[in-house]
């Protein structure tokens, strides 16, 4: 049995007590492995930094654990890695980390053994432990990314190449006569190979049995064997957030070779909670519902809208169109990515489908937040070209009018679009805001950094172009909870800082005002403006005078009254302009002229009389 980034959800957590005993009682020899961040999500390591996800792995009965990079985010506290050392030291089983130096670090002092063992003790930390399983020696070791020196805080805690020691460890464990060979790792099944995966491993270090998996956040629904040398290697992953327990069954043949597997995910949300386990969490849980109720310190003026169509889609939605909500979340995301990196990040996406709830009027709580935000995605950046990032812009508009829980919200650019347009040929203009303050427009050549949610940049939602990105290693999870991320970001910016209305960051050009007043208001008074009065004034009054008022004006005056100018007088509302002006212009004329031959004439008469 596996788990893996299990990231302190532990509301679901007497349901996974209940697989793995029902596994248990099938097969009581069944081991259980943790592939590491167990720490970071939830108000449960908010508020007991670690002791709840202690208490119901200890009733669970782990065998090994190894570190996530998530077990490293105390290290700028005030308190250092005190929290991950009494974590260690409290635990019933063992940890196991063949490339994580903890030597200079005190607080690890008598915990940390920078070798393998078979004579191991629970609460203490190896490069590997031997184990035996229905009879037979099973060697397990660990591996966490070195991306943790960028993306948490180990402080003098180091890092070593998971390749070199992986050889290391293997080379052990075979000179001990151990062919079962076992990885616990956390650096994600397909992540950013340059620094280091699973497939990676499995492929260059050969002797590798089976790889436990954690880091990418990976479902793999049935495991993945990779047969690149003589020992194939079987690779299993449970997603994140305690939504599966993993199970998996090998089979070897006398050489310790893997010969046959048979694995699959339990879906805990299938499960009843076990009730031992109910009450383990219930004072923990007790301390997080109240948490959950108290206020952030910041009021919002209205209520932050989460609009759906419900099947209509002339109604707006968080899936096809920017929201208050929406640029908040964005906002943040932006903000915590500049400066937890300190790189020039342009732009920040969030995908609609991601933002499940609205918030109320009025003080905003704890637990509304958490509710908007309730997936515990990570912060991530990728680099990405200017034509790549108008070919995701062209998948977040391409079912619009329709939904679309890929639709892009948007912070540090603005974004037009053309709805009227084929979906795929729908984006106008992308723009960024520079650091002069200043929009400019995206070139297709030039690379740009960007921020968004870690499922968003591994292609969720069909984004081909991000996992493109992510395959290519220009992803970097950084590993900060984005409904923290959210909440910091209120908190900076106050109750005054909440916007009332939203600011035009994604606009569909053809609905702007003018572009369709009416219905085609350009077509008919304007359609042809010099056809009528001005370009040859005598055309429409004057072809077949007769033919309107004033040929025959006695003539039938009623028999077709509305035949002319007002026989649909709605439905083009301007169709032909009248021939009124024309008209009037005639009278006038004649008037004129007959003033002009009447003053001439008396002019005549007073000078022959004079």
């Amino acid at each position: 049995m596996h788990t893996n980034d299990t990231h302190s959800a532990l509301e679901n957590m007497p349901k996974t007590v209940t697989a793995v005993k029902e596994v248990r009682e099938a097969n009581p020899d069944a081991l259980l492995l943790d592939a590491g961040d167990a720490f970071t999500g939830t108000l449960y390591f908010n508020e007991f930094k670690g002791e709840a996800e202690l208490a119901l792995m200890k009733l669970m009965g782990y065998d090994a654990m190894t570190f996530g990079n998530h077990e490293f985010d105390l290290g700028s506290s005030p308190e250092g890695h005190q929290a991950l050392a009494d974590f260690v030291k409290g635990a019933n089983f063992p940890f196991v980390s063949a490339n994580v130096d903890f030597s200079k670090d005190a607080k690890f002092d008598g915990l940390f053994n920078d070798f393998i063992e078979s004579a191991y003790d629970n609460g203490e930390i190896y490069n590997g432990i031997i184990k035996e399983v229905n009879g037979e020696r099973v060697g397990i070791f660990g591996l966490t990314t070195e991306e943790t020196a960028d993306i948490s805080s180990p402080g003098s805690i180091t890092f070593e190449n998971y390749l070199e020691e992986a050889e290391k460890s293997v080379e052990y464990f075979e000179s001990q006569g151990v062919n079962k060979i076992i990885a616990l790792t956390h650096i994600g099944y397909d992540d950013n190979a340059a620094v280091d995966n699973d497939l990676v491993l499995a492929e260059q270090v050969e002797g590798i049995d089976i790889i436990v998996g954690g880091h990418s956040h990976t479902a793999l629904s049935k495991p993945v064997v990779v047969a690149e040398d003589a020992t194939p290697t079987v690779l299993v992953q449970t997603g994140n957030s305690n939504s599966n327990l993993g199970l998996l069954d090998v089979s070897f043949d006398e050489n310790g070779v893997v010969i046959d597997n048979d694995g699959n995910l339990i879906k805990i949300s299938d499960k009843t909670a076990d009730q031992e386990a109910v009450d383990v969490l219930a004072p923990f849980k007790a301390q997080v519902d109240a948490v959950a109720k108290q206020e952030i310190g910041v009021s919002t003026p209205i209520a932050l809208e989460n609009p759906r169509t419900n099947g209509d889609n002339t109604n707006p939605s968080v899936r096809k169109n920017e929201t208050i909500l929406g640029n908040l979340i964005t906002d943040g995301m932006l903000s915590k990515a500049k400066n937890f990196t300190g790189e020039n990040i342009i732009m920040s996406l969030q995908n609609g489908g991601g933002i499940r709830a609205a918030i109320d009027a009025g003080p905003i709580t704890v637990g509304e937040i958490i509710t908007v935000l309730p997936f515990a995605n990570t912060l991530a950046t990728m680099d990405l070209t200017g034509a790549e990032l108008k070919e995701a812009f062209e998948i977040s508009f391409s079912q619009y009018p329709g939904e679309n829980g890929g639709f892009l919200h948007v912070a540090g650019g603005k974004v037009e679009f053309d709805s009227a347009k084929p979906a795929g040929e729908r984006v106008v203009s992308i723009k960024y805001l520079n650091e002069d303050g200043q929009y400019v427009e995206i070139s297709d050549q030039e690379t740009y950094t960007i921020a968004t949610n870690a499922f968003t940049a591994k292609g969720g939602d069909g984004y081909d172009v991000f996992a493109k990105a992510y395959a290519e290693g220009r992803v970097t999870d950084l590993g900060l909870s984005d409904w923290e991320n959210f909440r910091d970001h209120l908190v900076t910016i106050g109750s005054e800082g909440i916007p009332t209305e939203v600011e035009g960051r994604i606009v569909d050009i053809s609905s702007m005002p003018g572009e369709d007043p009416g219905e085609n208001p350009g077509e008919d008074p304007g359609d042809n403006p010099g056809e009528n009065p001005g370009d040859n004034p005598g055309e429409g009054s004057g072809d077949n005078p007769g033919d309107d008022p004033g040929n025959k004006p006695g003539e039938n005056p009623g028999d077709n009254p509305g035949n002319k100018p007002g026989e649909n007088p709605g439905k083009t509302p301007g169709g032909k302009l009248p021939n009124t002006g024309t008209n009037t212009f005639i009278v006038l004329f004649a008037g004129l002229l007959l003033i002009l031959v009447g003053g001439g004439s008396i002019f005549l008469y007073k000078r022959r009389t004079a």
